[in-house]
């Protein structure tokens, strides 16, 4: 999947699932944000009110990373930011599988309008009651392979979530993508 064109991938998913968090983590100089103080009760004080934006070099390939706003309010955004993207990371927080209806609502707003390969990112899975990745995989009827545990605020797991994605994206035809 090697191209001299950048790659875009689209970070999505419900509020606090840790989308911002892999962008800063993984972008190569500096994250464009646009948090803006909560005007809802979402369990932090900012939020993504349009996109964060990051860079991303993988073997000489660029790869842009766009992530979505995570309130269904900003759903609008989704379908901006999908334009050309290549694949889909849908972000999960482990710890708050009430939050899980509303990421299959985000998977499927987004591949209902362009089928995209996806990998979930599961995040916070070390905390006291998450779900296992295992369970993750079974609510989203995935294979293991398409669902990652890890911590947004670490490199070596962020990477592997993109690389899990390349791969996938080797996978799929021109034609189906």
């Amino acid at each position: 999947m090697m191209t001299k064109q950048a790659l875009k991938i689209v970070i999505s998913g419900p509020v606090g699932a840790g989308k911002t968090s892999l962008i800063t983590t993984l972008t190569d100089a500096y994250c464009i944000s646009t948090e803006a103080r909560s005007s809802e009760q979402i369990g932090k004080t900012h939020t993504t009110v349009g996109l964060d934006f990051g860079v991303l070099q993988i073997g000489g390939q660029t790869i842009h990373l766009c992530g979505t706003p995570g309130q269904a309010r900003f759903d609008f955004m989704w379908d901006i930011l999908c334009q050309g993207t290549l694949g889909l990371v849908l972000m999960v927080a482990a710890n708050r599988p009430q939050d899980f209806p509303h990421a299959r609502r985000i998977l499927e707003f987004i591949t209902s309008r362009k089928p995209l390969p996806f990998v979930i990112g599961v995040t916070k899975s070390e905390l006291e009651d998450a779900w296992q990745t295992e369970d993750v995989a079974a609510y989203f009827e995935l294979e293991m392979n398409q669902v990652i545990a890890l911590n947004a605020t670490q490199l070596a797991g962020s990477r592997a979530v993109i690389a899990s994605l390349l791969r996938l994206l080797q996978t799929v035809s021109p034609v189906e993508a």
